[in-house]
């Protein structure tokens, strides 16, 4: 039996990576999912995919984090359909008193009025350009994008105003906006970074179930790297015993594929991943569950995970070390180690609006 509470059985999470409905860290009561004796269609606890929309009146965050290589951000929505079972921000749903666990992959939170937004933030007299870093926290081109079109309507703003923008996903949906990127990228202003974290079409279902396939990522890149657009192959994250053996041929198939640039992160498990984490094991893979943990405990003094700065995306350690040391060598052999070019803001202005004075050179 499952170590967590609120266990869904698998027959009523097809295609979902979590296993339970566990609270969050902010939740002062308990709740316990029990049969109140009435006869229900056998499908309706089938765990669906719910949308609700949220009106923010800012959409531009502000990043304290001194290893992160970007200081502002936006994200379009609030959870993942992708419902990646190691995704560190699952415990961002604890702040809307949801479970980071299937919650944070069937609950989404729209956030449609983020392009008016954000370009009501651009036009402030206070803002000053930087790099725009879009999917730092939730995929911007999960699959209610298809939908919503919210980050489409984002590119359009950054577009009009020349905005920088480093665009983070798994989502092959990005090749629907390759009219707006290709422009943008000829002008120095936009780079994607594309995460493949294994080569292994099973392992990559069951770990990130609602994703595309890494080869279809893999044609993502081809066709982003095609139109003129820079991709960095984002191997990441790394996951000792199970995703390791795979680190150059990662960076091997990225090459191919046409990326520039190379990037990797371990395995993080912060606050409730760690235990969403751990179950999965349980359930998939028990026989490498211990070895694996034994692996992120060594680089970690002995915890799951440890938060301090410059010591999170990597951990210490001697297993740390070789991996770092693979990284470098097969980066450096395929080419992908090279400095890009910082994204450009000297192009950056509000385009004029109806009514406005316009110059008269």
């Amino acid at each position: 039996m499952p170590s967590f509470d609120r266990y869904v059985d698998a027959d009523l999470r097809p295609g979902r990576a979590a296993a339970s409905r566990q609270a969050g860290r902010f939740e002062r009561f308990r709740r316990v999912d029990a049969d109140d004796g009435w006869d229900t269609p056998a499908d309706e606890g089938v765990t669906r995919t719910e949308v609700s929309v949220e009106h923010p009146r800012s959409v531009i965050t502000y990043q304290r984090s001194p290893d992160l290589p970007f200081d502002w951000s936006l994200n379009p929505y609030r959870g993942c359909e992708h419902g990646c079972i190691y995704c560190f921000a699952r415990p961002s749903h604890a702040y809307l008193n949801l479970s980071p666990g299937l919650d944070f992959e069937t609950r989404l939170i729209a956030r449609p009025d983020a392009p008016a937004v954000l370009a009501r933030e651009l036009r402030a007299r206070r803002y000053r350009v930087a790099p725009l870093a879009i999917g730092t926290n939730t995929d911007p081109y999960q699959p209610v994008e298809r939908d919503h079109g919210i980050m489409r309507r984002c590119l359009e703003v950054l577009r009009d105003f020349n905005h920088p923008v480093a665009i983070v996903t798994k989502g092959a949906l990005i090749e629907r906006d390759i009219d707006i990127l290709a422009p943008m990228a000829e002008r120095g202003l936009v780079r994607v970074g594309l995460s493949v974290t294994t080569l292994d079409a099973d392992l990559s279902r069951r770990m990130e179930p609602r994703a595309p396939a890494p080869k279809r990522r893999l044609a993502a890149i081809r066709r982003l790297t095609g139109a003129g657009i820079p991709v960095r192959l984002m191997a990441s994250p790394v996951i000792p015993a199970l995703t390791d053996p795979e680190l150059e041929h990662i960076l091997e198939a990225g090459a191919e594929a046409g990326a520039d640039a190379a990037s990797w992160i371990m395995l993080r498990l912060p606050l409730e991943v760690s235990p969403l984490w751990q179950d999965w094991l349980a359930e998939h893979y028990p026989d490498r569950a211990g070895r694996i943990m034994a692996r992120l405990r060594e680089m970690h003094g002995g915890k799951d995970y440890d938060s301090r700065w410059h010591h999170r995306m990597r951990g210490q350690g001697p297993y740390a070390q070789i991996i770092a040391q693979r990284f470098a060598r097969a980066a450096r052999a395929l080419g992908l180690d090279r400095a890009v070019p910082a994204l450009r803001c000297d192009l950056f202005a509000p385009p004029p609006r109806a009514g406005d004075q316009l110059a008269l050179f």
